[in-house]
């Protein structure tokens, strides 16, 4: 890789087209503390919730496990099986806890990056079994800042059970003097609401650990400015892309001229080998705009879709000229030619009428021309 390609020269944010490349990679931002911190609160708030119900449940499976009978403890067999039935109904209490807890680790996980897969990512690559890149990415300054947020956490989470049970040191205490029954849903209540709060503490790690892993993963796509000129080199393509490109456009437009000949008024032709289509909307338009024009073949073509679509066609061979060399597609005619275009549009209006309720049919009389200077654009 060239020096232009060090590390130190990569400062321009990534684009978008080595946004989907890393993507396609597998390069997603994640964020083990959200995953853990969703699952964590997810599990403690469904056992609060339902606190009753799975406590009195749990005491009840809880003294069927300490109790035996005379047959059970004469059978070989009968100790096993009553554990294994204990074992069945505490996975029974505990399945809407697992079930809860996996959706939110996906949902945790998938929170940020969203869902994505990644065939790329699932190749073998020599680096990741080379021991002097292992051994490098072990004490690499990722790594470290990993050691730094485990030992932040273990702090964090250490400190709150601190709090947590010191405050409730009293109640804990005072289990022993309670009922059984109900020193038992005492003592998970005590248990549920600590573990509450240190999931609480686990949700503001990952509060700070979601923009640290985005920016993280932003900081590693950084290109240096050579590689964003590459990237435009090969967005631009060979100059065979470019000019399908090109006529590819050139297309589109004809297309979309093509469909505006049916609302045109009229179509003025030279008598092949000019056509442009006029359309002027009295209170929306300053003065009448071209909305179509063509040569030779697109000019036929414009002619027969005019008369298919009954707009009426004239034949104004010097009027036809100036439009089609002064004025560009979209643009209102110019200044010079309002009193001819005034006169082909007066004719065609009173063509109308006379299709209509008939009478003495108009004629258009001849068209005196001074042809404006070409425009751009």
């Amino acid at each position: 890789m060239a020096d232009s390609d060090s590390q130190d020269d990569k400062t321009l944010d990534p684009t978008e087209k080595r946004l989907r490349e890393a993507r396609e990679e597998g390069q997603v931002p994640r964020s083990r503390e959200l995953a853990g911190a969703t699952m964590a609160l997810a599990c403690c708030g469904l056992a609060l919730a339902m606190a009753g119900p799975f406590g009195e449940r749990l005491v009840a499976v809880l003294r069927d496990a300490l109790a035996f009978d005379l047959q059970a403890v004469e059978d070989a067999g009968g100790p096993v099986a009553h554990f294994a039935a204990v074992a069945i109904e505490l996975l029974l209490i505990g399945a809407p806890l697992i079930a809860a807890g996996l959706v939110a680790a996906i949902a945790g996980t998938l929170a940020l990056g969203g869902l994505n897969f990644a065939p790329k990512a699932l190749a073998p690559k020599i680096e990741r079994i080379d021991p002097v890149a292992g051994f490098k990415r072990l004490y690499s300054l990722p790594a470290l800042g990993e050691v730094a947020k485990s030992l932040l956490r273990v702090g964090v989470v250490g400190a709150v059970a601190f709090v947590a049970l010191y405050s409730q040191i009293d109640a804990i205490v005072g289990l022993v003097a309670e009922p059984d029954h109900a020193g038992i849903l005492h003592a998970l209540s005590i248990v549920g609401w600590t573990l509450m709060a240190l999931s609480a503490s686990l949700g503001l790690i990952a509060l700070l650990d979601v923009p640290f892993q985005w920016w993280r993963h932003r900081r590693g796509l950084r290109m240096s400015l050579e590689e964003v000129r590459r990237e435009m080199k090969e967005l631009e393509g060979s100059p065979e892309i470019k000019g399908r490109v090109r006529q590819l456009q050139r297309e589109m437009a004809q297309r979309r001229m093509m469909e505006a000949v049916p609302g045109a008024d009229v179509v003025l032709v030279n008598p092949t080998h000019y056509a442009v289509a006029l359309k002027y909307e009295q209170g929306r338009m300053r003065a009448p705009r071209v909305v179509a024009k063509g040569q030779d073949l697109v000019a036929l073509a414009i002619r027969e879709l005019a008369e298919r679509h009954k707009v009426p066609v004239v034949s104004a061979p010097p009027l036809a000229r100036a439009l089609y060399r002064g004025v560009q597609l979209g643009q209102e005619i110019p200044a010079e030619l309002y009193r001819a275009v005034a006169q082909v549009l007066t004719f065609v209006y009173q063509l109308r009428v006379y299709r209509r309720h008939g009478g003495r049919e108009p004629v258009l009389a001849s068209i005196e021309v001074d042809e404006p200077p070409v425009r751009g654009g």
